[in-house]
């Protein structure tokens, strides 16, 4: 049995392990509620340690750690071994990004959004892998990349850049660890309401203007991308594996909303 949420019968993940990267808020939080709820024991990475410590109970570890950073990642991996003797599964959630018209973005906002974007994913697949294929039991990977994958958005390169890396370097995981009984994929959500997209939801001529595109006519809750994230992670997905599964409400099939109006003018003068 199901409710609206799509919650289902706690147990679904008994005795695995999982770690989130990202966990602390957004898609990344909803994924460990529900994991936990659903009896899988949890390490949680994220910068945010208030966010960390306010999910503290039994079966779960918060840990403190920049995602772009590989010996954070790595020690985030050792120690859901160490605290729970395993990794049996893996949600890369962790993103954000400095947006600018490709004419006017920064180096460093290119770097950071990317590194946050797509090296995390890399390094956090490296070292759930190497764990995952020394206990020699297989495991799942999840990827969070997005609809802009697909779809451009003005102001947007880096962020749709990266977003597409994360979605090939998924089918990349699949092809490499299939022969460890690994298996690992992407979902790509369309807007989702959380603490990263708050401009947009603060801002009522551009959710009208994302609304208007979205064939649903509604923004996703962070839960409704968690649940499809459980299922690539679950024992009913046994047979998948390099696959993108879009979350959006239809919106791929519409296209991106035009975003200069609300990003302004282009600030480079030709000079």
């Amino acid at each position: 049995m199901t409710n609206e949420a799509g919650m289902e019968a706690a147990g679904r993940f008994g005795g695995k392990v999982a770690v989130v990267t990202g966990g602390a808020s957004g898609i990344g939080l909803a994924i460990v509620r529900r994991l936990i709820a659903e009896g899988a024991s949890v390490v949680a990475g994220d910068l945010n340690r208030e966010g960390l410590d306010a999910l503290a109970c039994q079966g779960f570890l918060g840990f403190p750690c920049d995602v772009t950073k590989e010996a954070d990642l790595e020690a985030l991996v050792a120690a859901a071994a160490e605290r729970f003797g395993a990794v049996d599964l893996a949600f890369n959630v962790a993103g954000g990004s400095r947006p600018g018209y490709i004419v006017d973005l920064a180096e460093g906002d290119w770097d950071f959004t990317v590194d946050l974007c797509l090296k995390s994913v890399f390094l956090g697949m490296k070292h759930q892998a190497r764990q995952m294929i020394r206990r020699g039991k297989g495991g799942a990977i999840v990827n969070i990349a997005s609809l802009n994958a697909h779809v451009p958005m003005h102001a947007g390169s880096a962020y749709v850049a990266a977003k597409a890396g994360v979605e090939l370097l998924s089918r990349n995981g699949a092809l490499e660890f299939s022969e460890y009984g690994i298996r690992v994929n992407a979902i790509l959500p369309g807007l989702v309401q959380t603490p990263l997209t708050r401009r947009h939801f603060d801002n009522p001529d551009a959710l009208a203007a994302f609304e208007a595109r979205i064939p649903m006519g509604r923004p996703a809750q962070p839960e409704e991308i968690a649940a499809p994230a459980l299922f690539l992670a679950s024992a009913d997905a046994s047979y998948v594996s390099g696959a993108s599964l879009l979350v959006d409400g239809a919106w791929a099939v519409s296209g991106y909303p035009d975003m200069r109006p609300f990003r302004g003018p282009v600030k480079w003068n030709g000079a």
